[in-house]
């Protein structure tokens, strides 16, 4: 307020101007962009007069009666903007600042402003709403201190409560496909229960005798039934069904169905193991050959055979090539790789009913439901692979079809099931004659597409029965050795254990599938 009060004792009144002059030259400035209004300065009054005698009681309270208040030595320009229009009561702290200047200086202190680089509040855009509630608001922004301990200890258990929400998330996603990560993991596992037969030499076979499972029945007739060639796999058994379905089962530990593949429209008459255990080949009615990986459950290869399909057959030294033969002339090679036929077998007959690959892979049999009048011409037919010419097809001379073939494991020789009620032996070397002294007798099939299958030493020979019953011959003398009472209805297939010497499963017409021991 020095620049308000003048002294007489002072040498130069001069410099008093100056000083006060530059004083109000900053209050120009500070005045047009200033936030609060000047009651504290000039409380609420109007006009000079009240102000001049404010500012005269003040000085008389300093108890000094040589001094006097010097009115005119205030310029002329600050003297205009002294005239002040007080606020309001009703207006509030929140409302923008409220400033007029007199009509006639209006002009005037507009031009000083330009003069000064400024512009008017009210002129500002920004300035328009300053609050001062925006203190208040940044004041409650204000976060208090924490110490440090105490930080590490949010941070800590922000982390855990995050990642307890990321593990629910998780488990959530799981929950939706745990049954199938539980299969894929069964099919990925050995089993405890065959480890110990997996280090140890297979022994010699022996004939189960009790139940171990029956597993849950498929809704029509099984046509087939194998267990994986991957010793490793072993548990796993695949099982094809005219329900249009085709199923894996762990059928050692929990006979529980791992997967259930239904990319068919039509019956399944046949599917077959790959040899490496993960995938599929599966061929039926629908004329539809899929060949599908187990894990993922996806068809590798999707093609229409252009007829019915009653067998499939792997070559064992290429496993990208696939065998199809079913009701037409014809049996075709397939290439997995590009899905197109690399061969054709053409016969000349109504229905191939079986294929076999002979040890090697270079030549294969046929059976078929070809029967002249006087002998089964061209009943069962030897091919060349590469050539696909005919090697011989005057293998069989009796009147009877053949519904299954079977290699034996270790000698030259392969087994024919027949309509007739017996098995008969050939050798797989040509000219394939026929062991005429060796016949299996015993057992029925009627018409029924039942298979056999030598055990793997090669001792025993297995076959399924029209009446339900499960016959083992010897290999040696060919006799009768066990009958066993598995199913009320037809036995149709019967599969030896890799691994496990007392193993088999068995299946029948009315969709039980059943191990045994």
């Amino acid at each position: 307020m020095n620049s308000l009060v003048a002294y007489e004792t002072s040498d130069s009144e001069t410099d008093n101007d100056k000083s006060e002059e530059g004083s109000f030259l900053q209050r120009e400035d500070d005045f047009a962009h200033s936030k609060f209004q000047f009651q504290s300065v000039f409380p609420t009054t109007t006009g000079l007069e009240s102000s001049q005698c404010d500012l005269e009681l003040k000085v008389a309270s300093t108890g000094s009666s040589n001094m006097e208040y010097k009115w005119h030595s205030i310029p002329n320009y600050a003297q205009r903007f002294l005239c002040v229009t007080p606020r309001p009561r009703e207006m509030s702290l929140n409302d923008e600042t409220y400033f007029q200047f007199s009509r006639s200086d209006n002009k005037t202190a507009l031009d000083l402003m330009q003069k000064a680089g400024r512009t008017p509040a009210k002129n500002v855009p920004s300035a328009q709403k300053r609050l001062f509630q925006d203190s208040a608001a940044s004041a409650q922004n204000i976060k208090p201190y924490i110490p440090k301990r105490l930080r590490q200890k949010e941070a800590v258990t922000s982390e855990s409560k995050e990642s307890k929400d990321n593990t629910e998330a998780l488990n959530s996603e799981i929950n939706c496909t745990a049954a199938e990560e539980r299969q894929l993991s069964l099919l990925n596992k050995i089993s405890d229960f065959i480890k110990p037969y997996l280090e140890n030499q297979y022994k010699t076979s022996n004939i189960p005798k009790r139940l171990v499972f029956q597993m849950p029945r498929h809704k029509g007739p099984v046509t087939t039934i194998q267990w994986c060639p991957m010793q490793q796999h072993s548990h796993l058994l695949l099982s094809a069904s005219m329900d249009k379905s085709v199923k894996i089962w762990d059928a050692i530990e929990t006979s529980r169905c791992l997967k259930t593949f239904l990319c068919h429209s039509g019956a399944v008459r046949d599917a077959q193991w790959s040899l490496c255990g993960r995938q599929i080949l599966s061929g039926g009615f629908d004329s539809m050959l899929h060949l599908t990986d187990i894990e993922s459950g996806k068809q590798i290869i999707s093609v229409h055979n252009e007829c019915q399909i009653t067998c499939l057959a792997f070559n064992p030294v290429n496993q990208n090539v696939v065998l199809s033969g079913g009701f037409s002339s014809t049996v075709k090679a397939w290439d997995t790789r590009s899905c197109k036929v690399v061969n054709e077998y053409s016969a000349g007959v109504q229905q191939t009913l079986d294929i076999l690959f002979l040890p090697g892979g270079k030549e294969f049999l046929t059976s078929t439901d070809a029967v002249s009048r006087d002998s089964a011409d061209r009943t069962i037919i030897a091919w060349d692979f590469q050539t696909s010419a005919k090697i011989s097809n005057q293998i069989f001379h009796e009147r009877y079809t053949i519904p299954c073939l079977a290699v034996h494991p270790k000698e030259s020789v392969f087994v024919a099931q027949t309509n007739g009620n017996y098995m008969v032996l050939f050798s797989t070397e040509r000219p394939y004659r026929m062991n005429k002294r060796k016949r299996f007798e015993g057992h029925k099939v009627e018409g029924y597409a039942v298979g056999c299958e030598f055990s793997p030493d090669g001792t025993l020979i297995a076959t399924g029965s029209a009446d339900g019953t499960v016959c083992f011959y010897n290999y040696l003398n060919s006799k009768l050795i066990h009958t066993l009472l598995a199913h009320k209805q037809a036995c149709i297939d019967v599969s030896f254990h890799p691994v496990h010497p007392s193993i088999i499963a068995t299946c029948d017409w009315s969709g039980e599938i059943k191990v045994w021991q």
